[in-house]
């Protein structure tokens, strides 16, 4: 879930800051030389014959599925987490590298895009240039903080870090990884047809709150890691020992403070919590410590008919701070977040003790990945749809994307069917649940018109000028969409990204060309493959449009209890369900590490649902053939037993201990052991397709059920 829109993805995803800014989740490949790179990767293609035949896949069908493949593949040192898409991830990766090397010679007949996709990729990838720049590139924005001479001052220097670095309003579910708070324009709750200012709690440097206030041991001792590194952080840009260790303590007390202020992540899920309209003169009051006048001029924010404050709670206890906190206080604070937010585009040994605690000991990464991967990651972050274009002319042929929107149609059309047959909601709600469903726009691979990057200057030079030319430029973007009429051709994900993901307010689902490859979608395999993998993930994000958060927005986008109260009671006993279910141990995070089901009940429920209707899609589909779900192909399974053995197959993935226990802090889905097991054990259909029995793990005497 983000914060202005209800982001409903399909796959773990952690923002970038989690993890030292240089890493992603799924990102996936083993360590290579430069000349292995070279090499195409291998893509995973669906094999019925990798099953385990020597388990039962009534006792547990995640080892059945997968056992052998994760035993074939372990983890590569440079990763946190290896799935059957990892290898596409590298693929992905590869053709972003050839289009970006192809462009890097300076060469005068380049088109204004390939000179700063090429221009980019030069500069990422000069190391020896970076080395040699050493704290040059950062001295000027330490010198900017250390002149300012009042707290008056510090407005203008939180609009400035908001241009300077990526996330001024990153998408998350626990809060905006920017300093003091988040700021940007987002379609209205109550009328999405307008967009207006939005502002979001903000300011820690950890993944979420609950890093700073547990009390268990091992919280204890991430936050005394975390003291660690913030002191060597700091003797790095030229403190003494002394003097950084003071300044660390400043810091962990700051960003704390701000941590017991914020609202949890469990209270964040639900938007009417987080739909605070306030004017401008009531902000003004709320955090007078701020000027907010010169915060909007700064940012060249619109006038907004009313601005949405996520958490008023957590503005009244940072304005507190601003207020009992000295300036020299707020000064290293700031100074931590310029060095923290600077550090992987700067020298070596700021890159590697960023990375030795961010993905290291909070995510258990073991190296860091290849340096062209962490540029084509940065390119596509920062100039993502002008290297998206390459992408999809490469990767995607029209024949893919005609596919993909049959199958959409066909699962569009088995939950018209399921809502229709649904034997606990009222006529009036259905009607409303139809009318939202016909109203779903379906985005498929790529969007409608490219964006312009014109404005964007981008060099050879430096690395860290292109990032910052480009965070000012997308933070601008956003921020000049207050008071204008609704983009509804958005994407807020690059074609090449592996993902997929429902938008709320828009009433869209998103498909990125990235995931339309193998193992997810395979043009050459049959329906029952491409069914269970990528069927899966569209009927996954078409339920997030009823989930227990979707389900409070209308067909328009708003925000509006189109529920009787019968049906809403009904709901909310299915979803304490599968909130039930999901509470529960996971042993992949250490002893005692227990999920949250109430964090993950959205996307639970969208794999239970998502996982039904590709099913009943396939059986239609089947019966214009002639066939049905028990017919065996030439391999000797049947249709039924293939689609659930390709959907175990496209989530078959090892995650590191640390950051398995980060996820279930932090992250609102399950880990893949549970998307499997715990989704298949609710099916009698999945019962029937490998004949298991009552009183068998895979039979779940309570089935939970949703749609």
């Amino acid at each position: 879930m983000s914060i202005s829109k209800v982001f409903l993805c399909l796959f773990l995803a952690l923002p970038l800051a989690l993890l030292g800014q240089n890493a992603t989740l799924n990102s996936a490949a083993a360590t290579a030389t430069a000349d292995e790179t070279k090499a195409a990767p291998k893509l995973e293609h669906f094999d019925p014959t990798a099953v385990d035949k020597a388990l039962n896949p009534c006792d547990d069908f995640y080892k059945y599925a997968c056992s052998k493949w994760i035993a074939a593949n372990p983890i590569p040192a440079d990763q946190v987490y290896w799935s059957t898409g990892s290898g596409l991830e590298l693929w992905n990766d590869n053709v972003l590298r050839e289009t970006l090397e192809a462009n890097s010679k300076n060469d005068p007949k380049r088109s204004p895009v390939q000179q700063k996709i090429g221009d980019y990729w030069a500069a990422c990838m000069d190391e020896s240039g970076i080395e040699a720049a050493g704290m040059k590139p950062l001295q000027p924005e330490l010198d900017r903080i250390a002149a300012l001479k009042s707290k008056k001052d510090i407005t203008l220097e939180i609009a400035h870090l908001h241009h300077m670095f990526p996330g001024a309003w990153a998408q998350a579910d626990n809060q905006t990884n920017s300093p003091f708070f988040g700021f940007t324009g987002q379609q209205d709750y109550d009328d999405a047809s307008k967009v207006v200012a939005q502002i979001d709690q903000g300011g820690l440097s950890l993944p979420n709150r609950d890093y700073y206030i547990k009390t268990d041991e091992k919280s204890v001792e991430t936050l005394k890691k975390f003291r660690a590194h913030l002191q060597k952080m700091f003797v790095l840009v030229g403190e003494t020992e002394t003097q950084a260790s003071t300044d660390a303590g400043t810091v962990i007390e700051l960003e704390t403070a701000m941590a017991q202020a914020q609202m949890d992540n469990i209270k964040r899920r639900d938007p009417k919590n987080i739909n605070n309209k306030m004017s401008l003169a009531q902000i003004r009051e709320l955090t007078p410590s701020i000027d907010w006048d010169v915060y909007l001029k700064a940012v060249n924010a619109p006038a907004s008919d009313h601005y949405i404050v996520s958490s008023p709670d957590f503005f009244r206890a940072e304005d507190k701070l601003l207020a009992e906190h000295p300036l020299e206080h707020w000064k290293t604070y700031m100074r931590w977040q310029v060095i923290h937010r600077a550090a992987p585009y700067l020298s070596k040994a700021l890159v590697e003790e960023n990375f030795a605690f961010f993905s290291r000991t909070l995510a258990g990464q073991e190296e860091q990945l290849p340096r062209w991967r962490r540029c084509t990651g940065a390119a596509d972050r920062d100039l993502g749809e002008a290297l998206g274009q390459a992408y999809v002319d490469r990767a995607f042929p029209p024949e893919s994307r005609a596919r993909t929107i049959e199958m959409v149609h066909a699962i569009e059309r088995a939950m018209h069917d399921d809502v229709d047959s649904v034997t606990w909601m009222t006529p009036a709600t259905k009607e409303q649940a139809i009318v939202k469903l016909k109203g779903i726009e379906d985005k498929i691979g790529y969007p409608s018109h490219w964006r312009d990057y014109s404005s964007v200057k981008i060099t050879r030079e430096s690395y860290f000028a292109n990032m910052g030319q480009a965070s000012a430029f997308e933070f601008e973007r956003w921020v000049a969409k207050i008071g204008k009429p609704v983009d509804r051709s958005e994407w807020t994900m690059t074609p090449p990204t592996i993902n997929a993901y429902y938008d709320p307010q828009l009433n869209t689902i998103n498909f990125p060309a990235g995931i339309l490859q193998p193992p997810f979608f395979e043009k050459s395999m049959d329906d029952s493959v491409n069914y269970g993998a990528i069927g899966m993930v569209i009927g996954h994000e078409l339920t997030h449009g009823f989930d227990d958060q979707g389900r409070k927005f209308d067909a328009h986008g708003n925000l509006r209890d189109w529920w009787t109260p019968e049906d809403a009671k009904q709901y909310d006993g299915r979803g304490k369900c599968i909130a039930d279910e999901y509470t529960q141990e996971v042993p992949d995070a250490g002893s005692g590490v227990k999920q949250n089901g109430l964090l993950t009940q959205g996307e639970d429920t969208a794999d239970n649902g998502g996982i039904h209707l590709a099913l009943f899609a396939l059986e239609a589909e089947l019966k214009k053939q002639g066939k049905s779900l028990d017919d065996k192909g030439p391999d000797g399974w049947t249709y039924r037993q293939r689609f659930f053995l390709s959907n175990a197959y496209s989530w078959c993935a090892s995650v590191r201990p640390e950051v398995a226990r980060l996820i279930v802090t932090t992250d609102p889905h399950s880990m893949p052991i549970f998307r499997i097991d715990n989704v298949d054990s609710n099916m009698p259909e999945f019962a029937q397709a490998f004949g298991c029995k009552a009183g068998q793990k895979m039979v779940r005497a309570n089935a939970c059920r949703v749609w």
